[in-house]
């Protein structure tokens, strides 16, 4: 199942995280299976206690290594660009031609199918 919430430009990922969350909350969708969530850097302190105390999920922060500077495949990152990589290959994804925030997430329905 695909969960997509679609905002404005200027809102931070954390805060857009939690509107997707907040969206799972009043459907009120348990995922009894589910226990880890993998997120960037960008995700840590705050965020993580939200998820942590609201859904008992551990957030386990993957990091790139110390001292790294070439190119180097990050354990479970892979998944995310691969999917924004397929996502992108829509043209109708790639620029905002839709006028409602409800259409723009139906395009992501369809392009995820």
């Amino acid at each position: 199942m695909v969960y997509v919430v679609v905002h404005r430009a200027d809102i931070d990922e954390r805060r857009a995280a939690g509107f997707l969350l907040n969206r799972l909350l009043k459907k009120k969708l348990t995922f009894p299976r589910l226990s880890v969530i993998f997120a960037d850097g960008g995700y840590r302190g705050e965020f993580e206690a939200f998820v942590r105390k609201t859904f008992r999920w551990f957030l386990q922060i993957v990091q790139k290594p110390l001292g790294v500077k070439t190119f180097q495949v990050l354990p479970k990152r892979w998944i995310v660009e691969r999917t924004f990589s397929w996502l992108t290959a829509h043209r109708r994804l790639s620029v905002d031609y839709e006028r409602k925030v409800k259409s723009s997430e139906a395009m992501f329905h369809i392009a995820m199918i």
